[in-house]
């Protein structure tokens, strides 16, 4: 198959090229074998390919493809349409028992940890972290269905209805994702950012918008959002939670984040870690149209104009491949 493949590099520590080539399928034992059609480029992609954890192996884990092998017990997922839960679990600690697969201790993820991921013509899953795509969805939409499910996690954590005034610090993909999950909810959203062209995307969803966190008085809202994906979101968020209001930390920044927390402490702030999310409801909310994502879309390139895909999705909201 065709893959982009970043090499493990030791001695540099820094920015790495992937390269496209020719490698072997790898069969996993029990795993359904998925065409990709779509790929979407997030900003952990970016960050594994700045050299993030000394990344090696094929990254990629938003996708959407059509199943084209599976084992004999589900070859009913032949021919389908699917997107793919990322986290491949033992199925057999107490973490995969209780429910919550996406934390089991041996688990490995799609394009990040211990598995070859998307940005390739083909990709091994389990048919227990696959999802049916209805046809009332294009692949260029299904493609976001990952990240929309990270975005209605919150939902699953946190209690939010029309009464709740709500802030999305960030601008970003997942940041307009998740302004739009939780507007869907009825609450008041006011999506904060510093890109005057993404926040009028914001306003196109229905949301209220802010250039500066200075915009409003300390203490303001309900529910704080931490998508920044940058070391002063979190204290932003905490700085603009009411007293007993909750922040969720959306934001994976990766090295020292110098915060205050006493100010959490003092107003007996809620600080909620938030990651993965169900993906039933993702694909709900896309077929509802709660969640637009046509105008999120930079562009789609072919594997081999992987360079350019990722010099636009640099600059850019969404930026697909089609491998």
């Amino acid at each position: 198959m065709r893959a982009l493949v970043i090499e493990s590099d030791h001695e540099n520590l820094g920015q790495k090229q992937p390269t496209l080539r020719h490698v072997p399928f790898v069969e996993r034992n029990g795993e359904c074998r998925i065409r990709v059609t779509y790929a979407g480029i997030c900003g952990t992609d970016l960050e594994l390919i700045r050299g993030y954890a000394n990344y090696a192996g094929i990254p990629g884990h938003e996708f959407v493809g059509v199943v084209e092998d599976a084992p004999n017990t589900d070859r009913h997922w032949i021919g389908k349409r699917v997107v793919g839960e990322i986290n491949v679990s033992c199925g057999v600690c107490d973490s995969c028992i209780s429910g919550i697969r996406e934390h089991c201790p041996t688990r490995s993820v799609l394009g990040i940890l211990n598995r070859d991921g998307a940005f390739a013509t083909h990709v091994s899953l389990p048919a227990i972290n696959l999802h049916a795509i209805p046809d009332s969805l294009s692949d260029q939409v299904a493609v976001f269905v990952e990240p929309t499910a990270a975005a209605c996690e919150i939902l699953t954590q946190v209690e939010v209805n029309r009464n709740t005034r709500v802030a999305v610090i960030g601008d970003g993909r997942l940041g307009l994702l998740i302004g739009q999950v939780l507007h869907s909810t009825g609450a008041t959203v006011t999506q904060i950012g510093r890109h005057p062209n993404k926040l009028k995307l914001a306003e196109s969803f229905g949301l209220s918008t802010a250039l500066s966190k200075n915009t409003f008085a300390p203490k303001s809202f309900d529910l704080t959002v931490d998508a920044t994906g940058h070391p002063d979101g979190l204290q932003c968020a905490i700085n603009l939670a009411r007293p007993r209001g909750t922040v969720v930390m959306k934001s994976t920044f990766h090295g020292v984040t110098p915060v205050e927390l006493w100010p959490a402490v003092v107003d007996e702030l809620t600080l909620i870690g938030s990651r993965c999310g169900p993906f039933e409801q993702g694909i709900e909310m896309l077929v509802k149209q709660h969640v637009k994502t046509e105008s999120l879309v930079a562009g789609s390139y072919q594997l081999e104009s992987f360079g350019t895909a990722f010099a636009v999705a640099r600059t850019s909201l969404k930026v697909l491949l089609q491998p």
